[in-house]
Formats: C-alpha cells, structure tokens, sequence
C-alpha cells in the first residue's frame, strides 16, 4: 500500500511541477516554428519584388521620354547643282549639331502589358507558394522532435516508478540484513539496480534535454519553457481530400505556363504608337537652312511582325509539354501519398492491437511482481529473481507507452500527410 502512495506521489510530481509551467502541445511548437522560420520572411520579399516588377510593367502605358544630343561632321552636304544669275543658293555646312526630346507614347501594345501583369502575378505566387512547401517540411521536424521528447518524458516517468519501488525494497532489506534474517549480497543486488536505474535517467535526461534544445532552436523558446509537453485530441479524418502545399504549388506552375503561353500569343498581335520628336539644332528640318533652329514631328507608327516562322507555334508547344510534365509529376506525387497513407492505416491499426495486449501483458507482471515481492518476503525466492520480474514489468510499462505515442505519432503524421493541422 505504501509503495502505491509513493508511486502516486511520483507521478504527481510533473503534474504540481508544471503549475508553475505552461502545458505545450505539438500545435503550439508548429506554429512557434513557422513563426520563427527565415523562411516565412522571403514570402513578404517576394511579394515586394512582384509588387515592384508590377509597377514597371504598368510603366508601360506611360509615354517614354528620351533626351539625346548629337554632334557630327560629315565629308560632304547635299547640294544645288545648279546656278541661276541674281539668285544665292544657300548650302548646308557639314559640322551639324542637334538636340532634342524623343516622345513614344503606347496607344495600344496588342495585350502584351496586360499578359505581362497575369504572368509576373503567377510567378509571384509560385515562390510564395515554394516557401510554403519548405515551411511544410519544417513541420515535419518539429512533429519528429516533438514525439521523441515526449516519449522520452515518458520513460522517465517510468524509471522513477521502478527507481521508489526499489528504494522501498531497499528500505526492507537494510532491516532484514540488521537483523540477520537476509544476506548482505541480496541487498547489494537491489543497489546495483539502482545504480542502474540512476545511469539510466541520466541518459534519458540528457537525451532529451538534446532533443528539447533542437526544438528550442526551431521554435524560439527556451528549453525550459518546453517541459511540459501534452498531447491533443487527434482523430484521423476519412476524407481522401489532400491539403498537401506542393498541390498548390503544381497548380501555380501550371497557372505560369498558361500564362507564358498567352504572353508569346500576345507577342504576334500588332502595335500601335504615337511617337514625337521636339528638338534644336543646325540644320533643323529645312535642311537649306543652315542656321540653328528649333523643329518639331509628330506621328503614328505600327509594328506588326507578320511572319515568326513558326516560332510562336513551336515556343506554345513546348509549353503544353511542360504543362504535360507538371501533370505526370503531379500524379506521381499523389501516388506516393496515396501509399504513405495507406502505410500509416496499417500501422494505426497494428498499434491500436498491440495497446489491447499491451495493457493485458501489463495486469499479468504486475500480478507477477506483487507475488515475487510476497515470495521475496517470505524468503521464497532470492533477491536477482524479484528484480527480474520486476524488470519485466518495468519494460511492458515502457512498451504499451511506446505504443501510445508511436500510435499518436501515426495519427499525426497521417494528417501530416494529408496536408492538414
């Protein structure tokens, strides 16, 4: 009976210890890592480059100013090759000097400024979506060291419990040695146990004070604010529907060729322009007179390349078969999930049969134990086969809570797979 109230007390421990502390769940150390993440920032990054490379499009509606200015000296003019009596023909002198503003104004670029905007938005969205991908394999870490501290918490709890039942029977048979009534060499094997118990925290303690501190580095928190892990409700869902990143991602991909492919059509249409020229200069557009003047030309112009030999043809079906290759991805990924899924049922199914024995496995080593502890009493059985059956249930408590939280992890990561929180 007393051993029960020290075990009790044992595993009240953590729970009075963690009122000062704040219960942290496998959610809460996800979020904090995509917090936390570099990567979260090259979203915001990306989106001021695309913002930035939208305005410079938009540009383009914009008249073009250009200011040039331009000196030169030429071997010959053009001249009259006439003379007629009374009348001075003026020449051109062959140092000429010019400059001006050249205006060019878009009136209409057959779509191309507009197909430019969707297909600069679905690159944009492309590499957000990539980080997004990236942040979903940090997840993935964070739900790795989660569960292997957690199981590693948990064995803790365990080697405590053996540790006050071997102190208890410590305590028993320092009386029974005073007393003459057992030998100094059974006491000494319950020490040596122990001694092995304590190594064994040691080593657990340190091993997950290493897990803890890569969790620490992935969510910003100190390790001793990561103490009291819990584990939530989880259920899997039986819903097929995936919620995986890279479906986006293969999505935006396709969105960028469709638009690559719009954007080489758009390339073919005709292009309107109105253009001008304002300037000073010797001569100005009275090439007879060679005196510096200001000038000024306004028009239209159209651009229109009628013939690409086939470029446009070729360049959109090289397109389609990048789309081709995206969708064989694509379905290849959806493959892959499909039987990782199919893996983790099977393993829920199998953990959630070995829990049922476990638990079974469990009631019977204790029965064991408490008539090893009775026979040990009783001088029945010597000390080495008390600590035997009593490691023996040890070990089927360390098993079943494996199994526990290999089958949480199994649920999690099954969700994991599915693309879902």
């Amino acid at each position: 009976m007393m051993i029960r109230k020290q075990i009790l007390l044992w595993l009240l421990f953590p729970v009075q210890f963690a009122i000062a502390q704040q219960s942290v769940s496998l959610s809460n150390c996800q979020n904090w890592a995509r917090e936390q993440h570099p990567l979260l920032d090259q979203k915001e990054l990306y989106q001021q480059i695309s913002n930035l490379n939208l305005e410079n499009n938009e540009s383009n509606y914009l008249p073009q100013v250009t200011l040039k200015a331009q000196a030169t000296y030429q071997s010959d003019v053009t001249k009259v090759g006439i003379s007629m009596p009374g009348v001075t023909i003026p020449s051109v002198s062959k140092d000429q000097y010019k400059m001006y503003l050249d205006v060019t104004q878009n009136i209409w670029d057959g779509g191309l400024t507009k197909a430019n905007e969707i297909l600069e938005t679905a690159q944009g969205e492309i590499n957000k979506q990539g980080v997004e991908v990236e942040l979903f394999k940090v997840r993935e870490q964070v739900n790795n060291l989660f569960f292997s501290s957690f199981l590693l918490q948990e064995n803790l709890k365990i080697i405590l419990i053996k540790q006050e039942t071997l102190e208890s029977r410590k305590s028993m048979l320092e009386s029974g040695v005073k007393n003459g009534a057992i030998l100094q060499s059974d006491l000494d094997l319950i020490l040596a146990e122990l001694v092995k118990v304590k190594q064994q925290k040691i080593e657990l303690q340190s091993n997950r004070e290493t897990v803890l501190s890569s969790m620490a580095i992935l969510t910003g928190r100190q390790v001793d604010n990561l103490q009291n892990l819990v584990f939530e409700d989880s259920r899997i869902s039986s819903d097929d529907q995936l919620e995986r990143p890279e479906l986006s991602l293969f999505e935006r991909q396709t969105d960028v060729l469709s638009a690559s492919s719009e954007l080489i059509q758009k390339k073919r249409n005709p292009k309107l322009y109105g253009f001008g020229q304002a300037g000073y200069g010797r001569p100005g557009l009275n090439m007879l007179n060679d005196q510096f003047d200001t000038y000024y030309l306004v028009g239209l112009g159209l651009n229109w390349t009628v013939f690409d030999w086939k470029n446009t043809k070729r360049s959109k079906e090289t397109i389609m078969l990048k789309q081709q290759l995206v969708q064989t991805q694509q379905q290849q990924f959806e493959r892959s999930v499909s039987i990782a899924l199919d893996n983790e049922l099977k393993k829920i199914s199998k953990l959630e049969e070995l829990l049922a024995s476990d638990q079974e496995l469990i009631e019977l080593q204790e029965r064991i134990t408490k008539n090893s502890a009775s026979k040990l009493e009783n001088g029945a059985i010597t000390t080495s086969d008390y600590i035997t059956d009593l490691n023996a249930e040890m070990a089927a408590r360390t098993t079943m809570e494996t199994h526990k939280i290999q089958l949480e992890a199994a649920k999690i990561n099954y969700q994991n797979i599915q693309g879902r929180q």
